[in-house]
């Protein structure tokens, strides 16, 4: 079943760093932002990381949790949250089950080329379970939170 605006968000249970589970069906009532990239410390996972840092204040004055995901171990995702003092939970996906449910993991251009590989996108998922926005894609990491932030406020005013 492939991620649609306006339909329920496919339900995951991942570990974090810490190897708490974390479950979606506990977020009900909360906005959550699930945003989907490759490694943990490379230049354009580290940038997007650090906007949605940055911009964590702003999404939890909106009562937003954020969620990032990628296939990395919990002893990577540790170090890359430590390293750069991450204030949101990191799960890991290493068989990349929910990635794939998402529609984050599959055919990708990387370099002019068709890879397989994690596909950076971002699911915004409503307090009542239903997917509010898919960003299918993300172009610019870096500049990526900063729209996510702005479609949370317009939609939450």
């Amino acid at each position: 079943m492939p991620v649609e605006e306006g339909k329920a968000a496919p339900a995951f249970t991942l570990k974090d760093t810490d190897g708490n589970k974390f479950a979606l069906k506990d977020q009900k009532g909360k906005h959550v932002i699930v945003y989907f990239y490759p490694k943990d410390d490379t230049p354009g996972c580290t940038k997007e990381a650090q906007g949605f840092r940055d911009l964590f204040s702003d999404f939890e004055s909106e009562d937003v949790v954020i969620v990032g995901i990628s296939p990395d171990d919990a002893e990577s995702h540790d170090k890359f949250r430590c390293k750069y003092d991450l204030p949101f939970t990191l799960l890991c996906d290493p068989d990349k089950k929910v990635m794939t449910k998402y529609g984050a993991f599959g055919e990708k251009m990387m370099y002019g080329k068709k890879k397989i590989g994690v596909i950076r996108s971002t699911v915004w998922i409503g307090t009542d379970g239903k997917v509010q926005k898919h960003w299918k894609r993300v172009p610019k990491a870096a500049d990526h939170p900063a729209k996510v932030l702005e479609a949370v406020q317009a939609a939450t005013a």
